[in-house]
């Protein structure tokens, strides 16, 4: 186990702050933002669709304390790009979003380097409650990162969404398992993956290691995995990447990657002052 001092450099210009939001695609937005508004204390926050005119994606956003989570749809039939990661990877995390101080800056850094693929180059949506500007760049598998820079935006959470159009007087009445913020997103990658991946962002947005562990101390008697945490300058936002080791029987992270035909994002930690009570 190793706790990595060096936290490399620094951005000259603008910097990642946090995680902003979570992005699912699946096959029903509307279903599964009810079941973590049912079953882990969500609730509905904001919402885009044919209602606030929006034609082609729909979708339902849920909140609880600072954890915001977007489950989109694809509303019209033949939508390629939502069918094939929907049929690759199941309901899944399509992007992981982080706030930044200046958005233009970062990514202009990050498309200094060849290894970087910009997905979507800056642009900016608006409304009356001001703008905010976008970027998005491709990591590990299918997944990406939007980096999000909201100025002064007074909204409810983004540009084009409304308040939730109905919200059941059921969620008021169930538990709330008191979660906070998001603390970490793992990320599994195929054997012999990890190194590059950690590289990568490394490299790219200038995340620096803060813990790893291998497979002499993170086993069982049939499985093991090596890990790597990396994180950004500030250490607010932390990104653990898996890869599977060699056992008796195969790693969960290997059975992951055959499932998800890929790296993807497997879970995310959830904070909460008390685990039990969550549970």
């Amino acid at each position: 186990m190793t706790y990595h001092q060096n936290k490399g450099k620094k951005h000259e210009k603008g910097e990642f702050k946090c995680f902003d939001y979570v992005t699912f695609w699946v096959g029903n937005a509307k279903q599964a933002a009810g079941f973590y508004c049912t079953h882990m204390g969500f609730e509905p926050f904001a919402y885009r669709g044919l209602e606030t005119g929006e034609r082609n994606i729909v979708s339902h956003v849920v909140r609880q304390n600072e954890i915001i989570f977007v489950f989109q749809s694809a509303l019209k039939p033949g939508n390629t790009l939502f069918g094939a990661h929907l049929q690759k990877h199941g309901d899944a995390v399509k992007d992981v979003a982080f706030s930044v101080e200046d958005c233009k800056a970062l990514i202009e850094a990050t498309k200094k380097r060849s290894e970087v693929v910009v997905v979507k180059d800056v642009w900016s949506e608006s409304d009356v409650n001001g703008s905010v500007n976008f970027a998005i760049v491709k990591t590990y598998g299918d997944t990406t990162h939007t980096l999000v820079e909201r100025h002064d935006y007074k909204g409810l959470f983004l540009p084009g969404f409304k308040p939730p159009l109905f919200v059941p007087t059921i969620y008021k009445t169930l538990p709330v398992p008191a979660l906070n913020y998001i603390d970490h997103i793992v990320g599994n990658q195929p054997d012999k993956q990890l190194e590059p991946t950690a590289e990568w962002y490394e490299k790219n947005l200038l995340f620096h290691r803060f813990w790893s562990i291998d497979d002499d101390l993170m086993h069982t008697e049939y499985s093991a995995l090596r890990s790597t945490v990396v994180t950004n300058f500030q250490e607010t936002i932390k990104m653990p990447l898996n890869e599977p080791a060699p056992g008796k029987r195969k790693s969960q992270i290997q059975e992951y990657c055959e499932y998800n035909d890929g790296p993807g994002v497997q879970h995310i930690g959830m904070n909460t002052i008390d685990i039990i009570s969550a549970v």
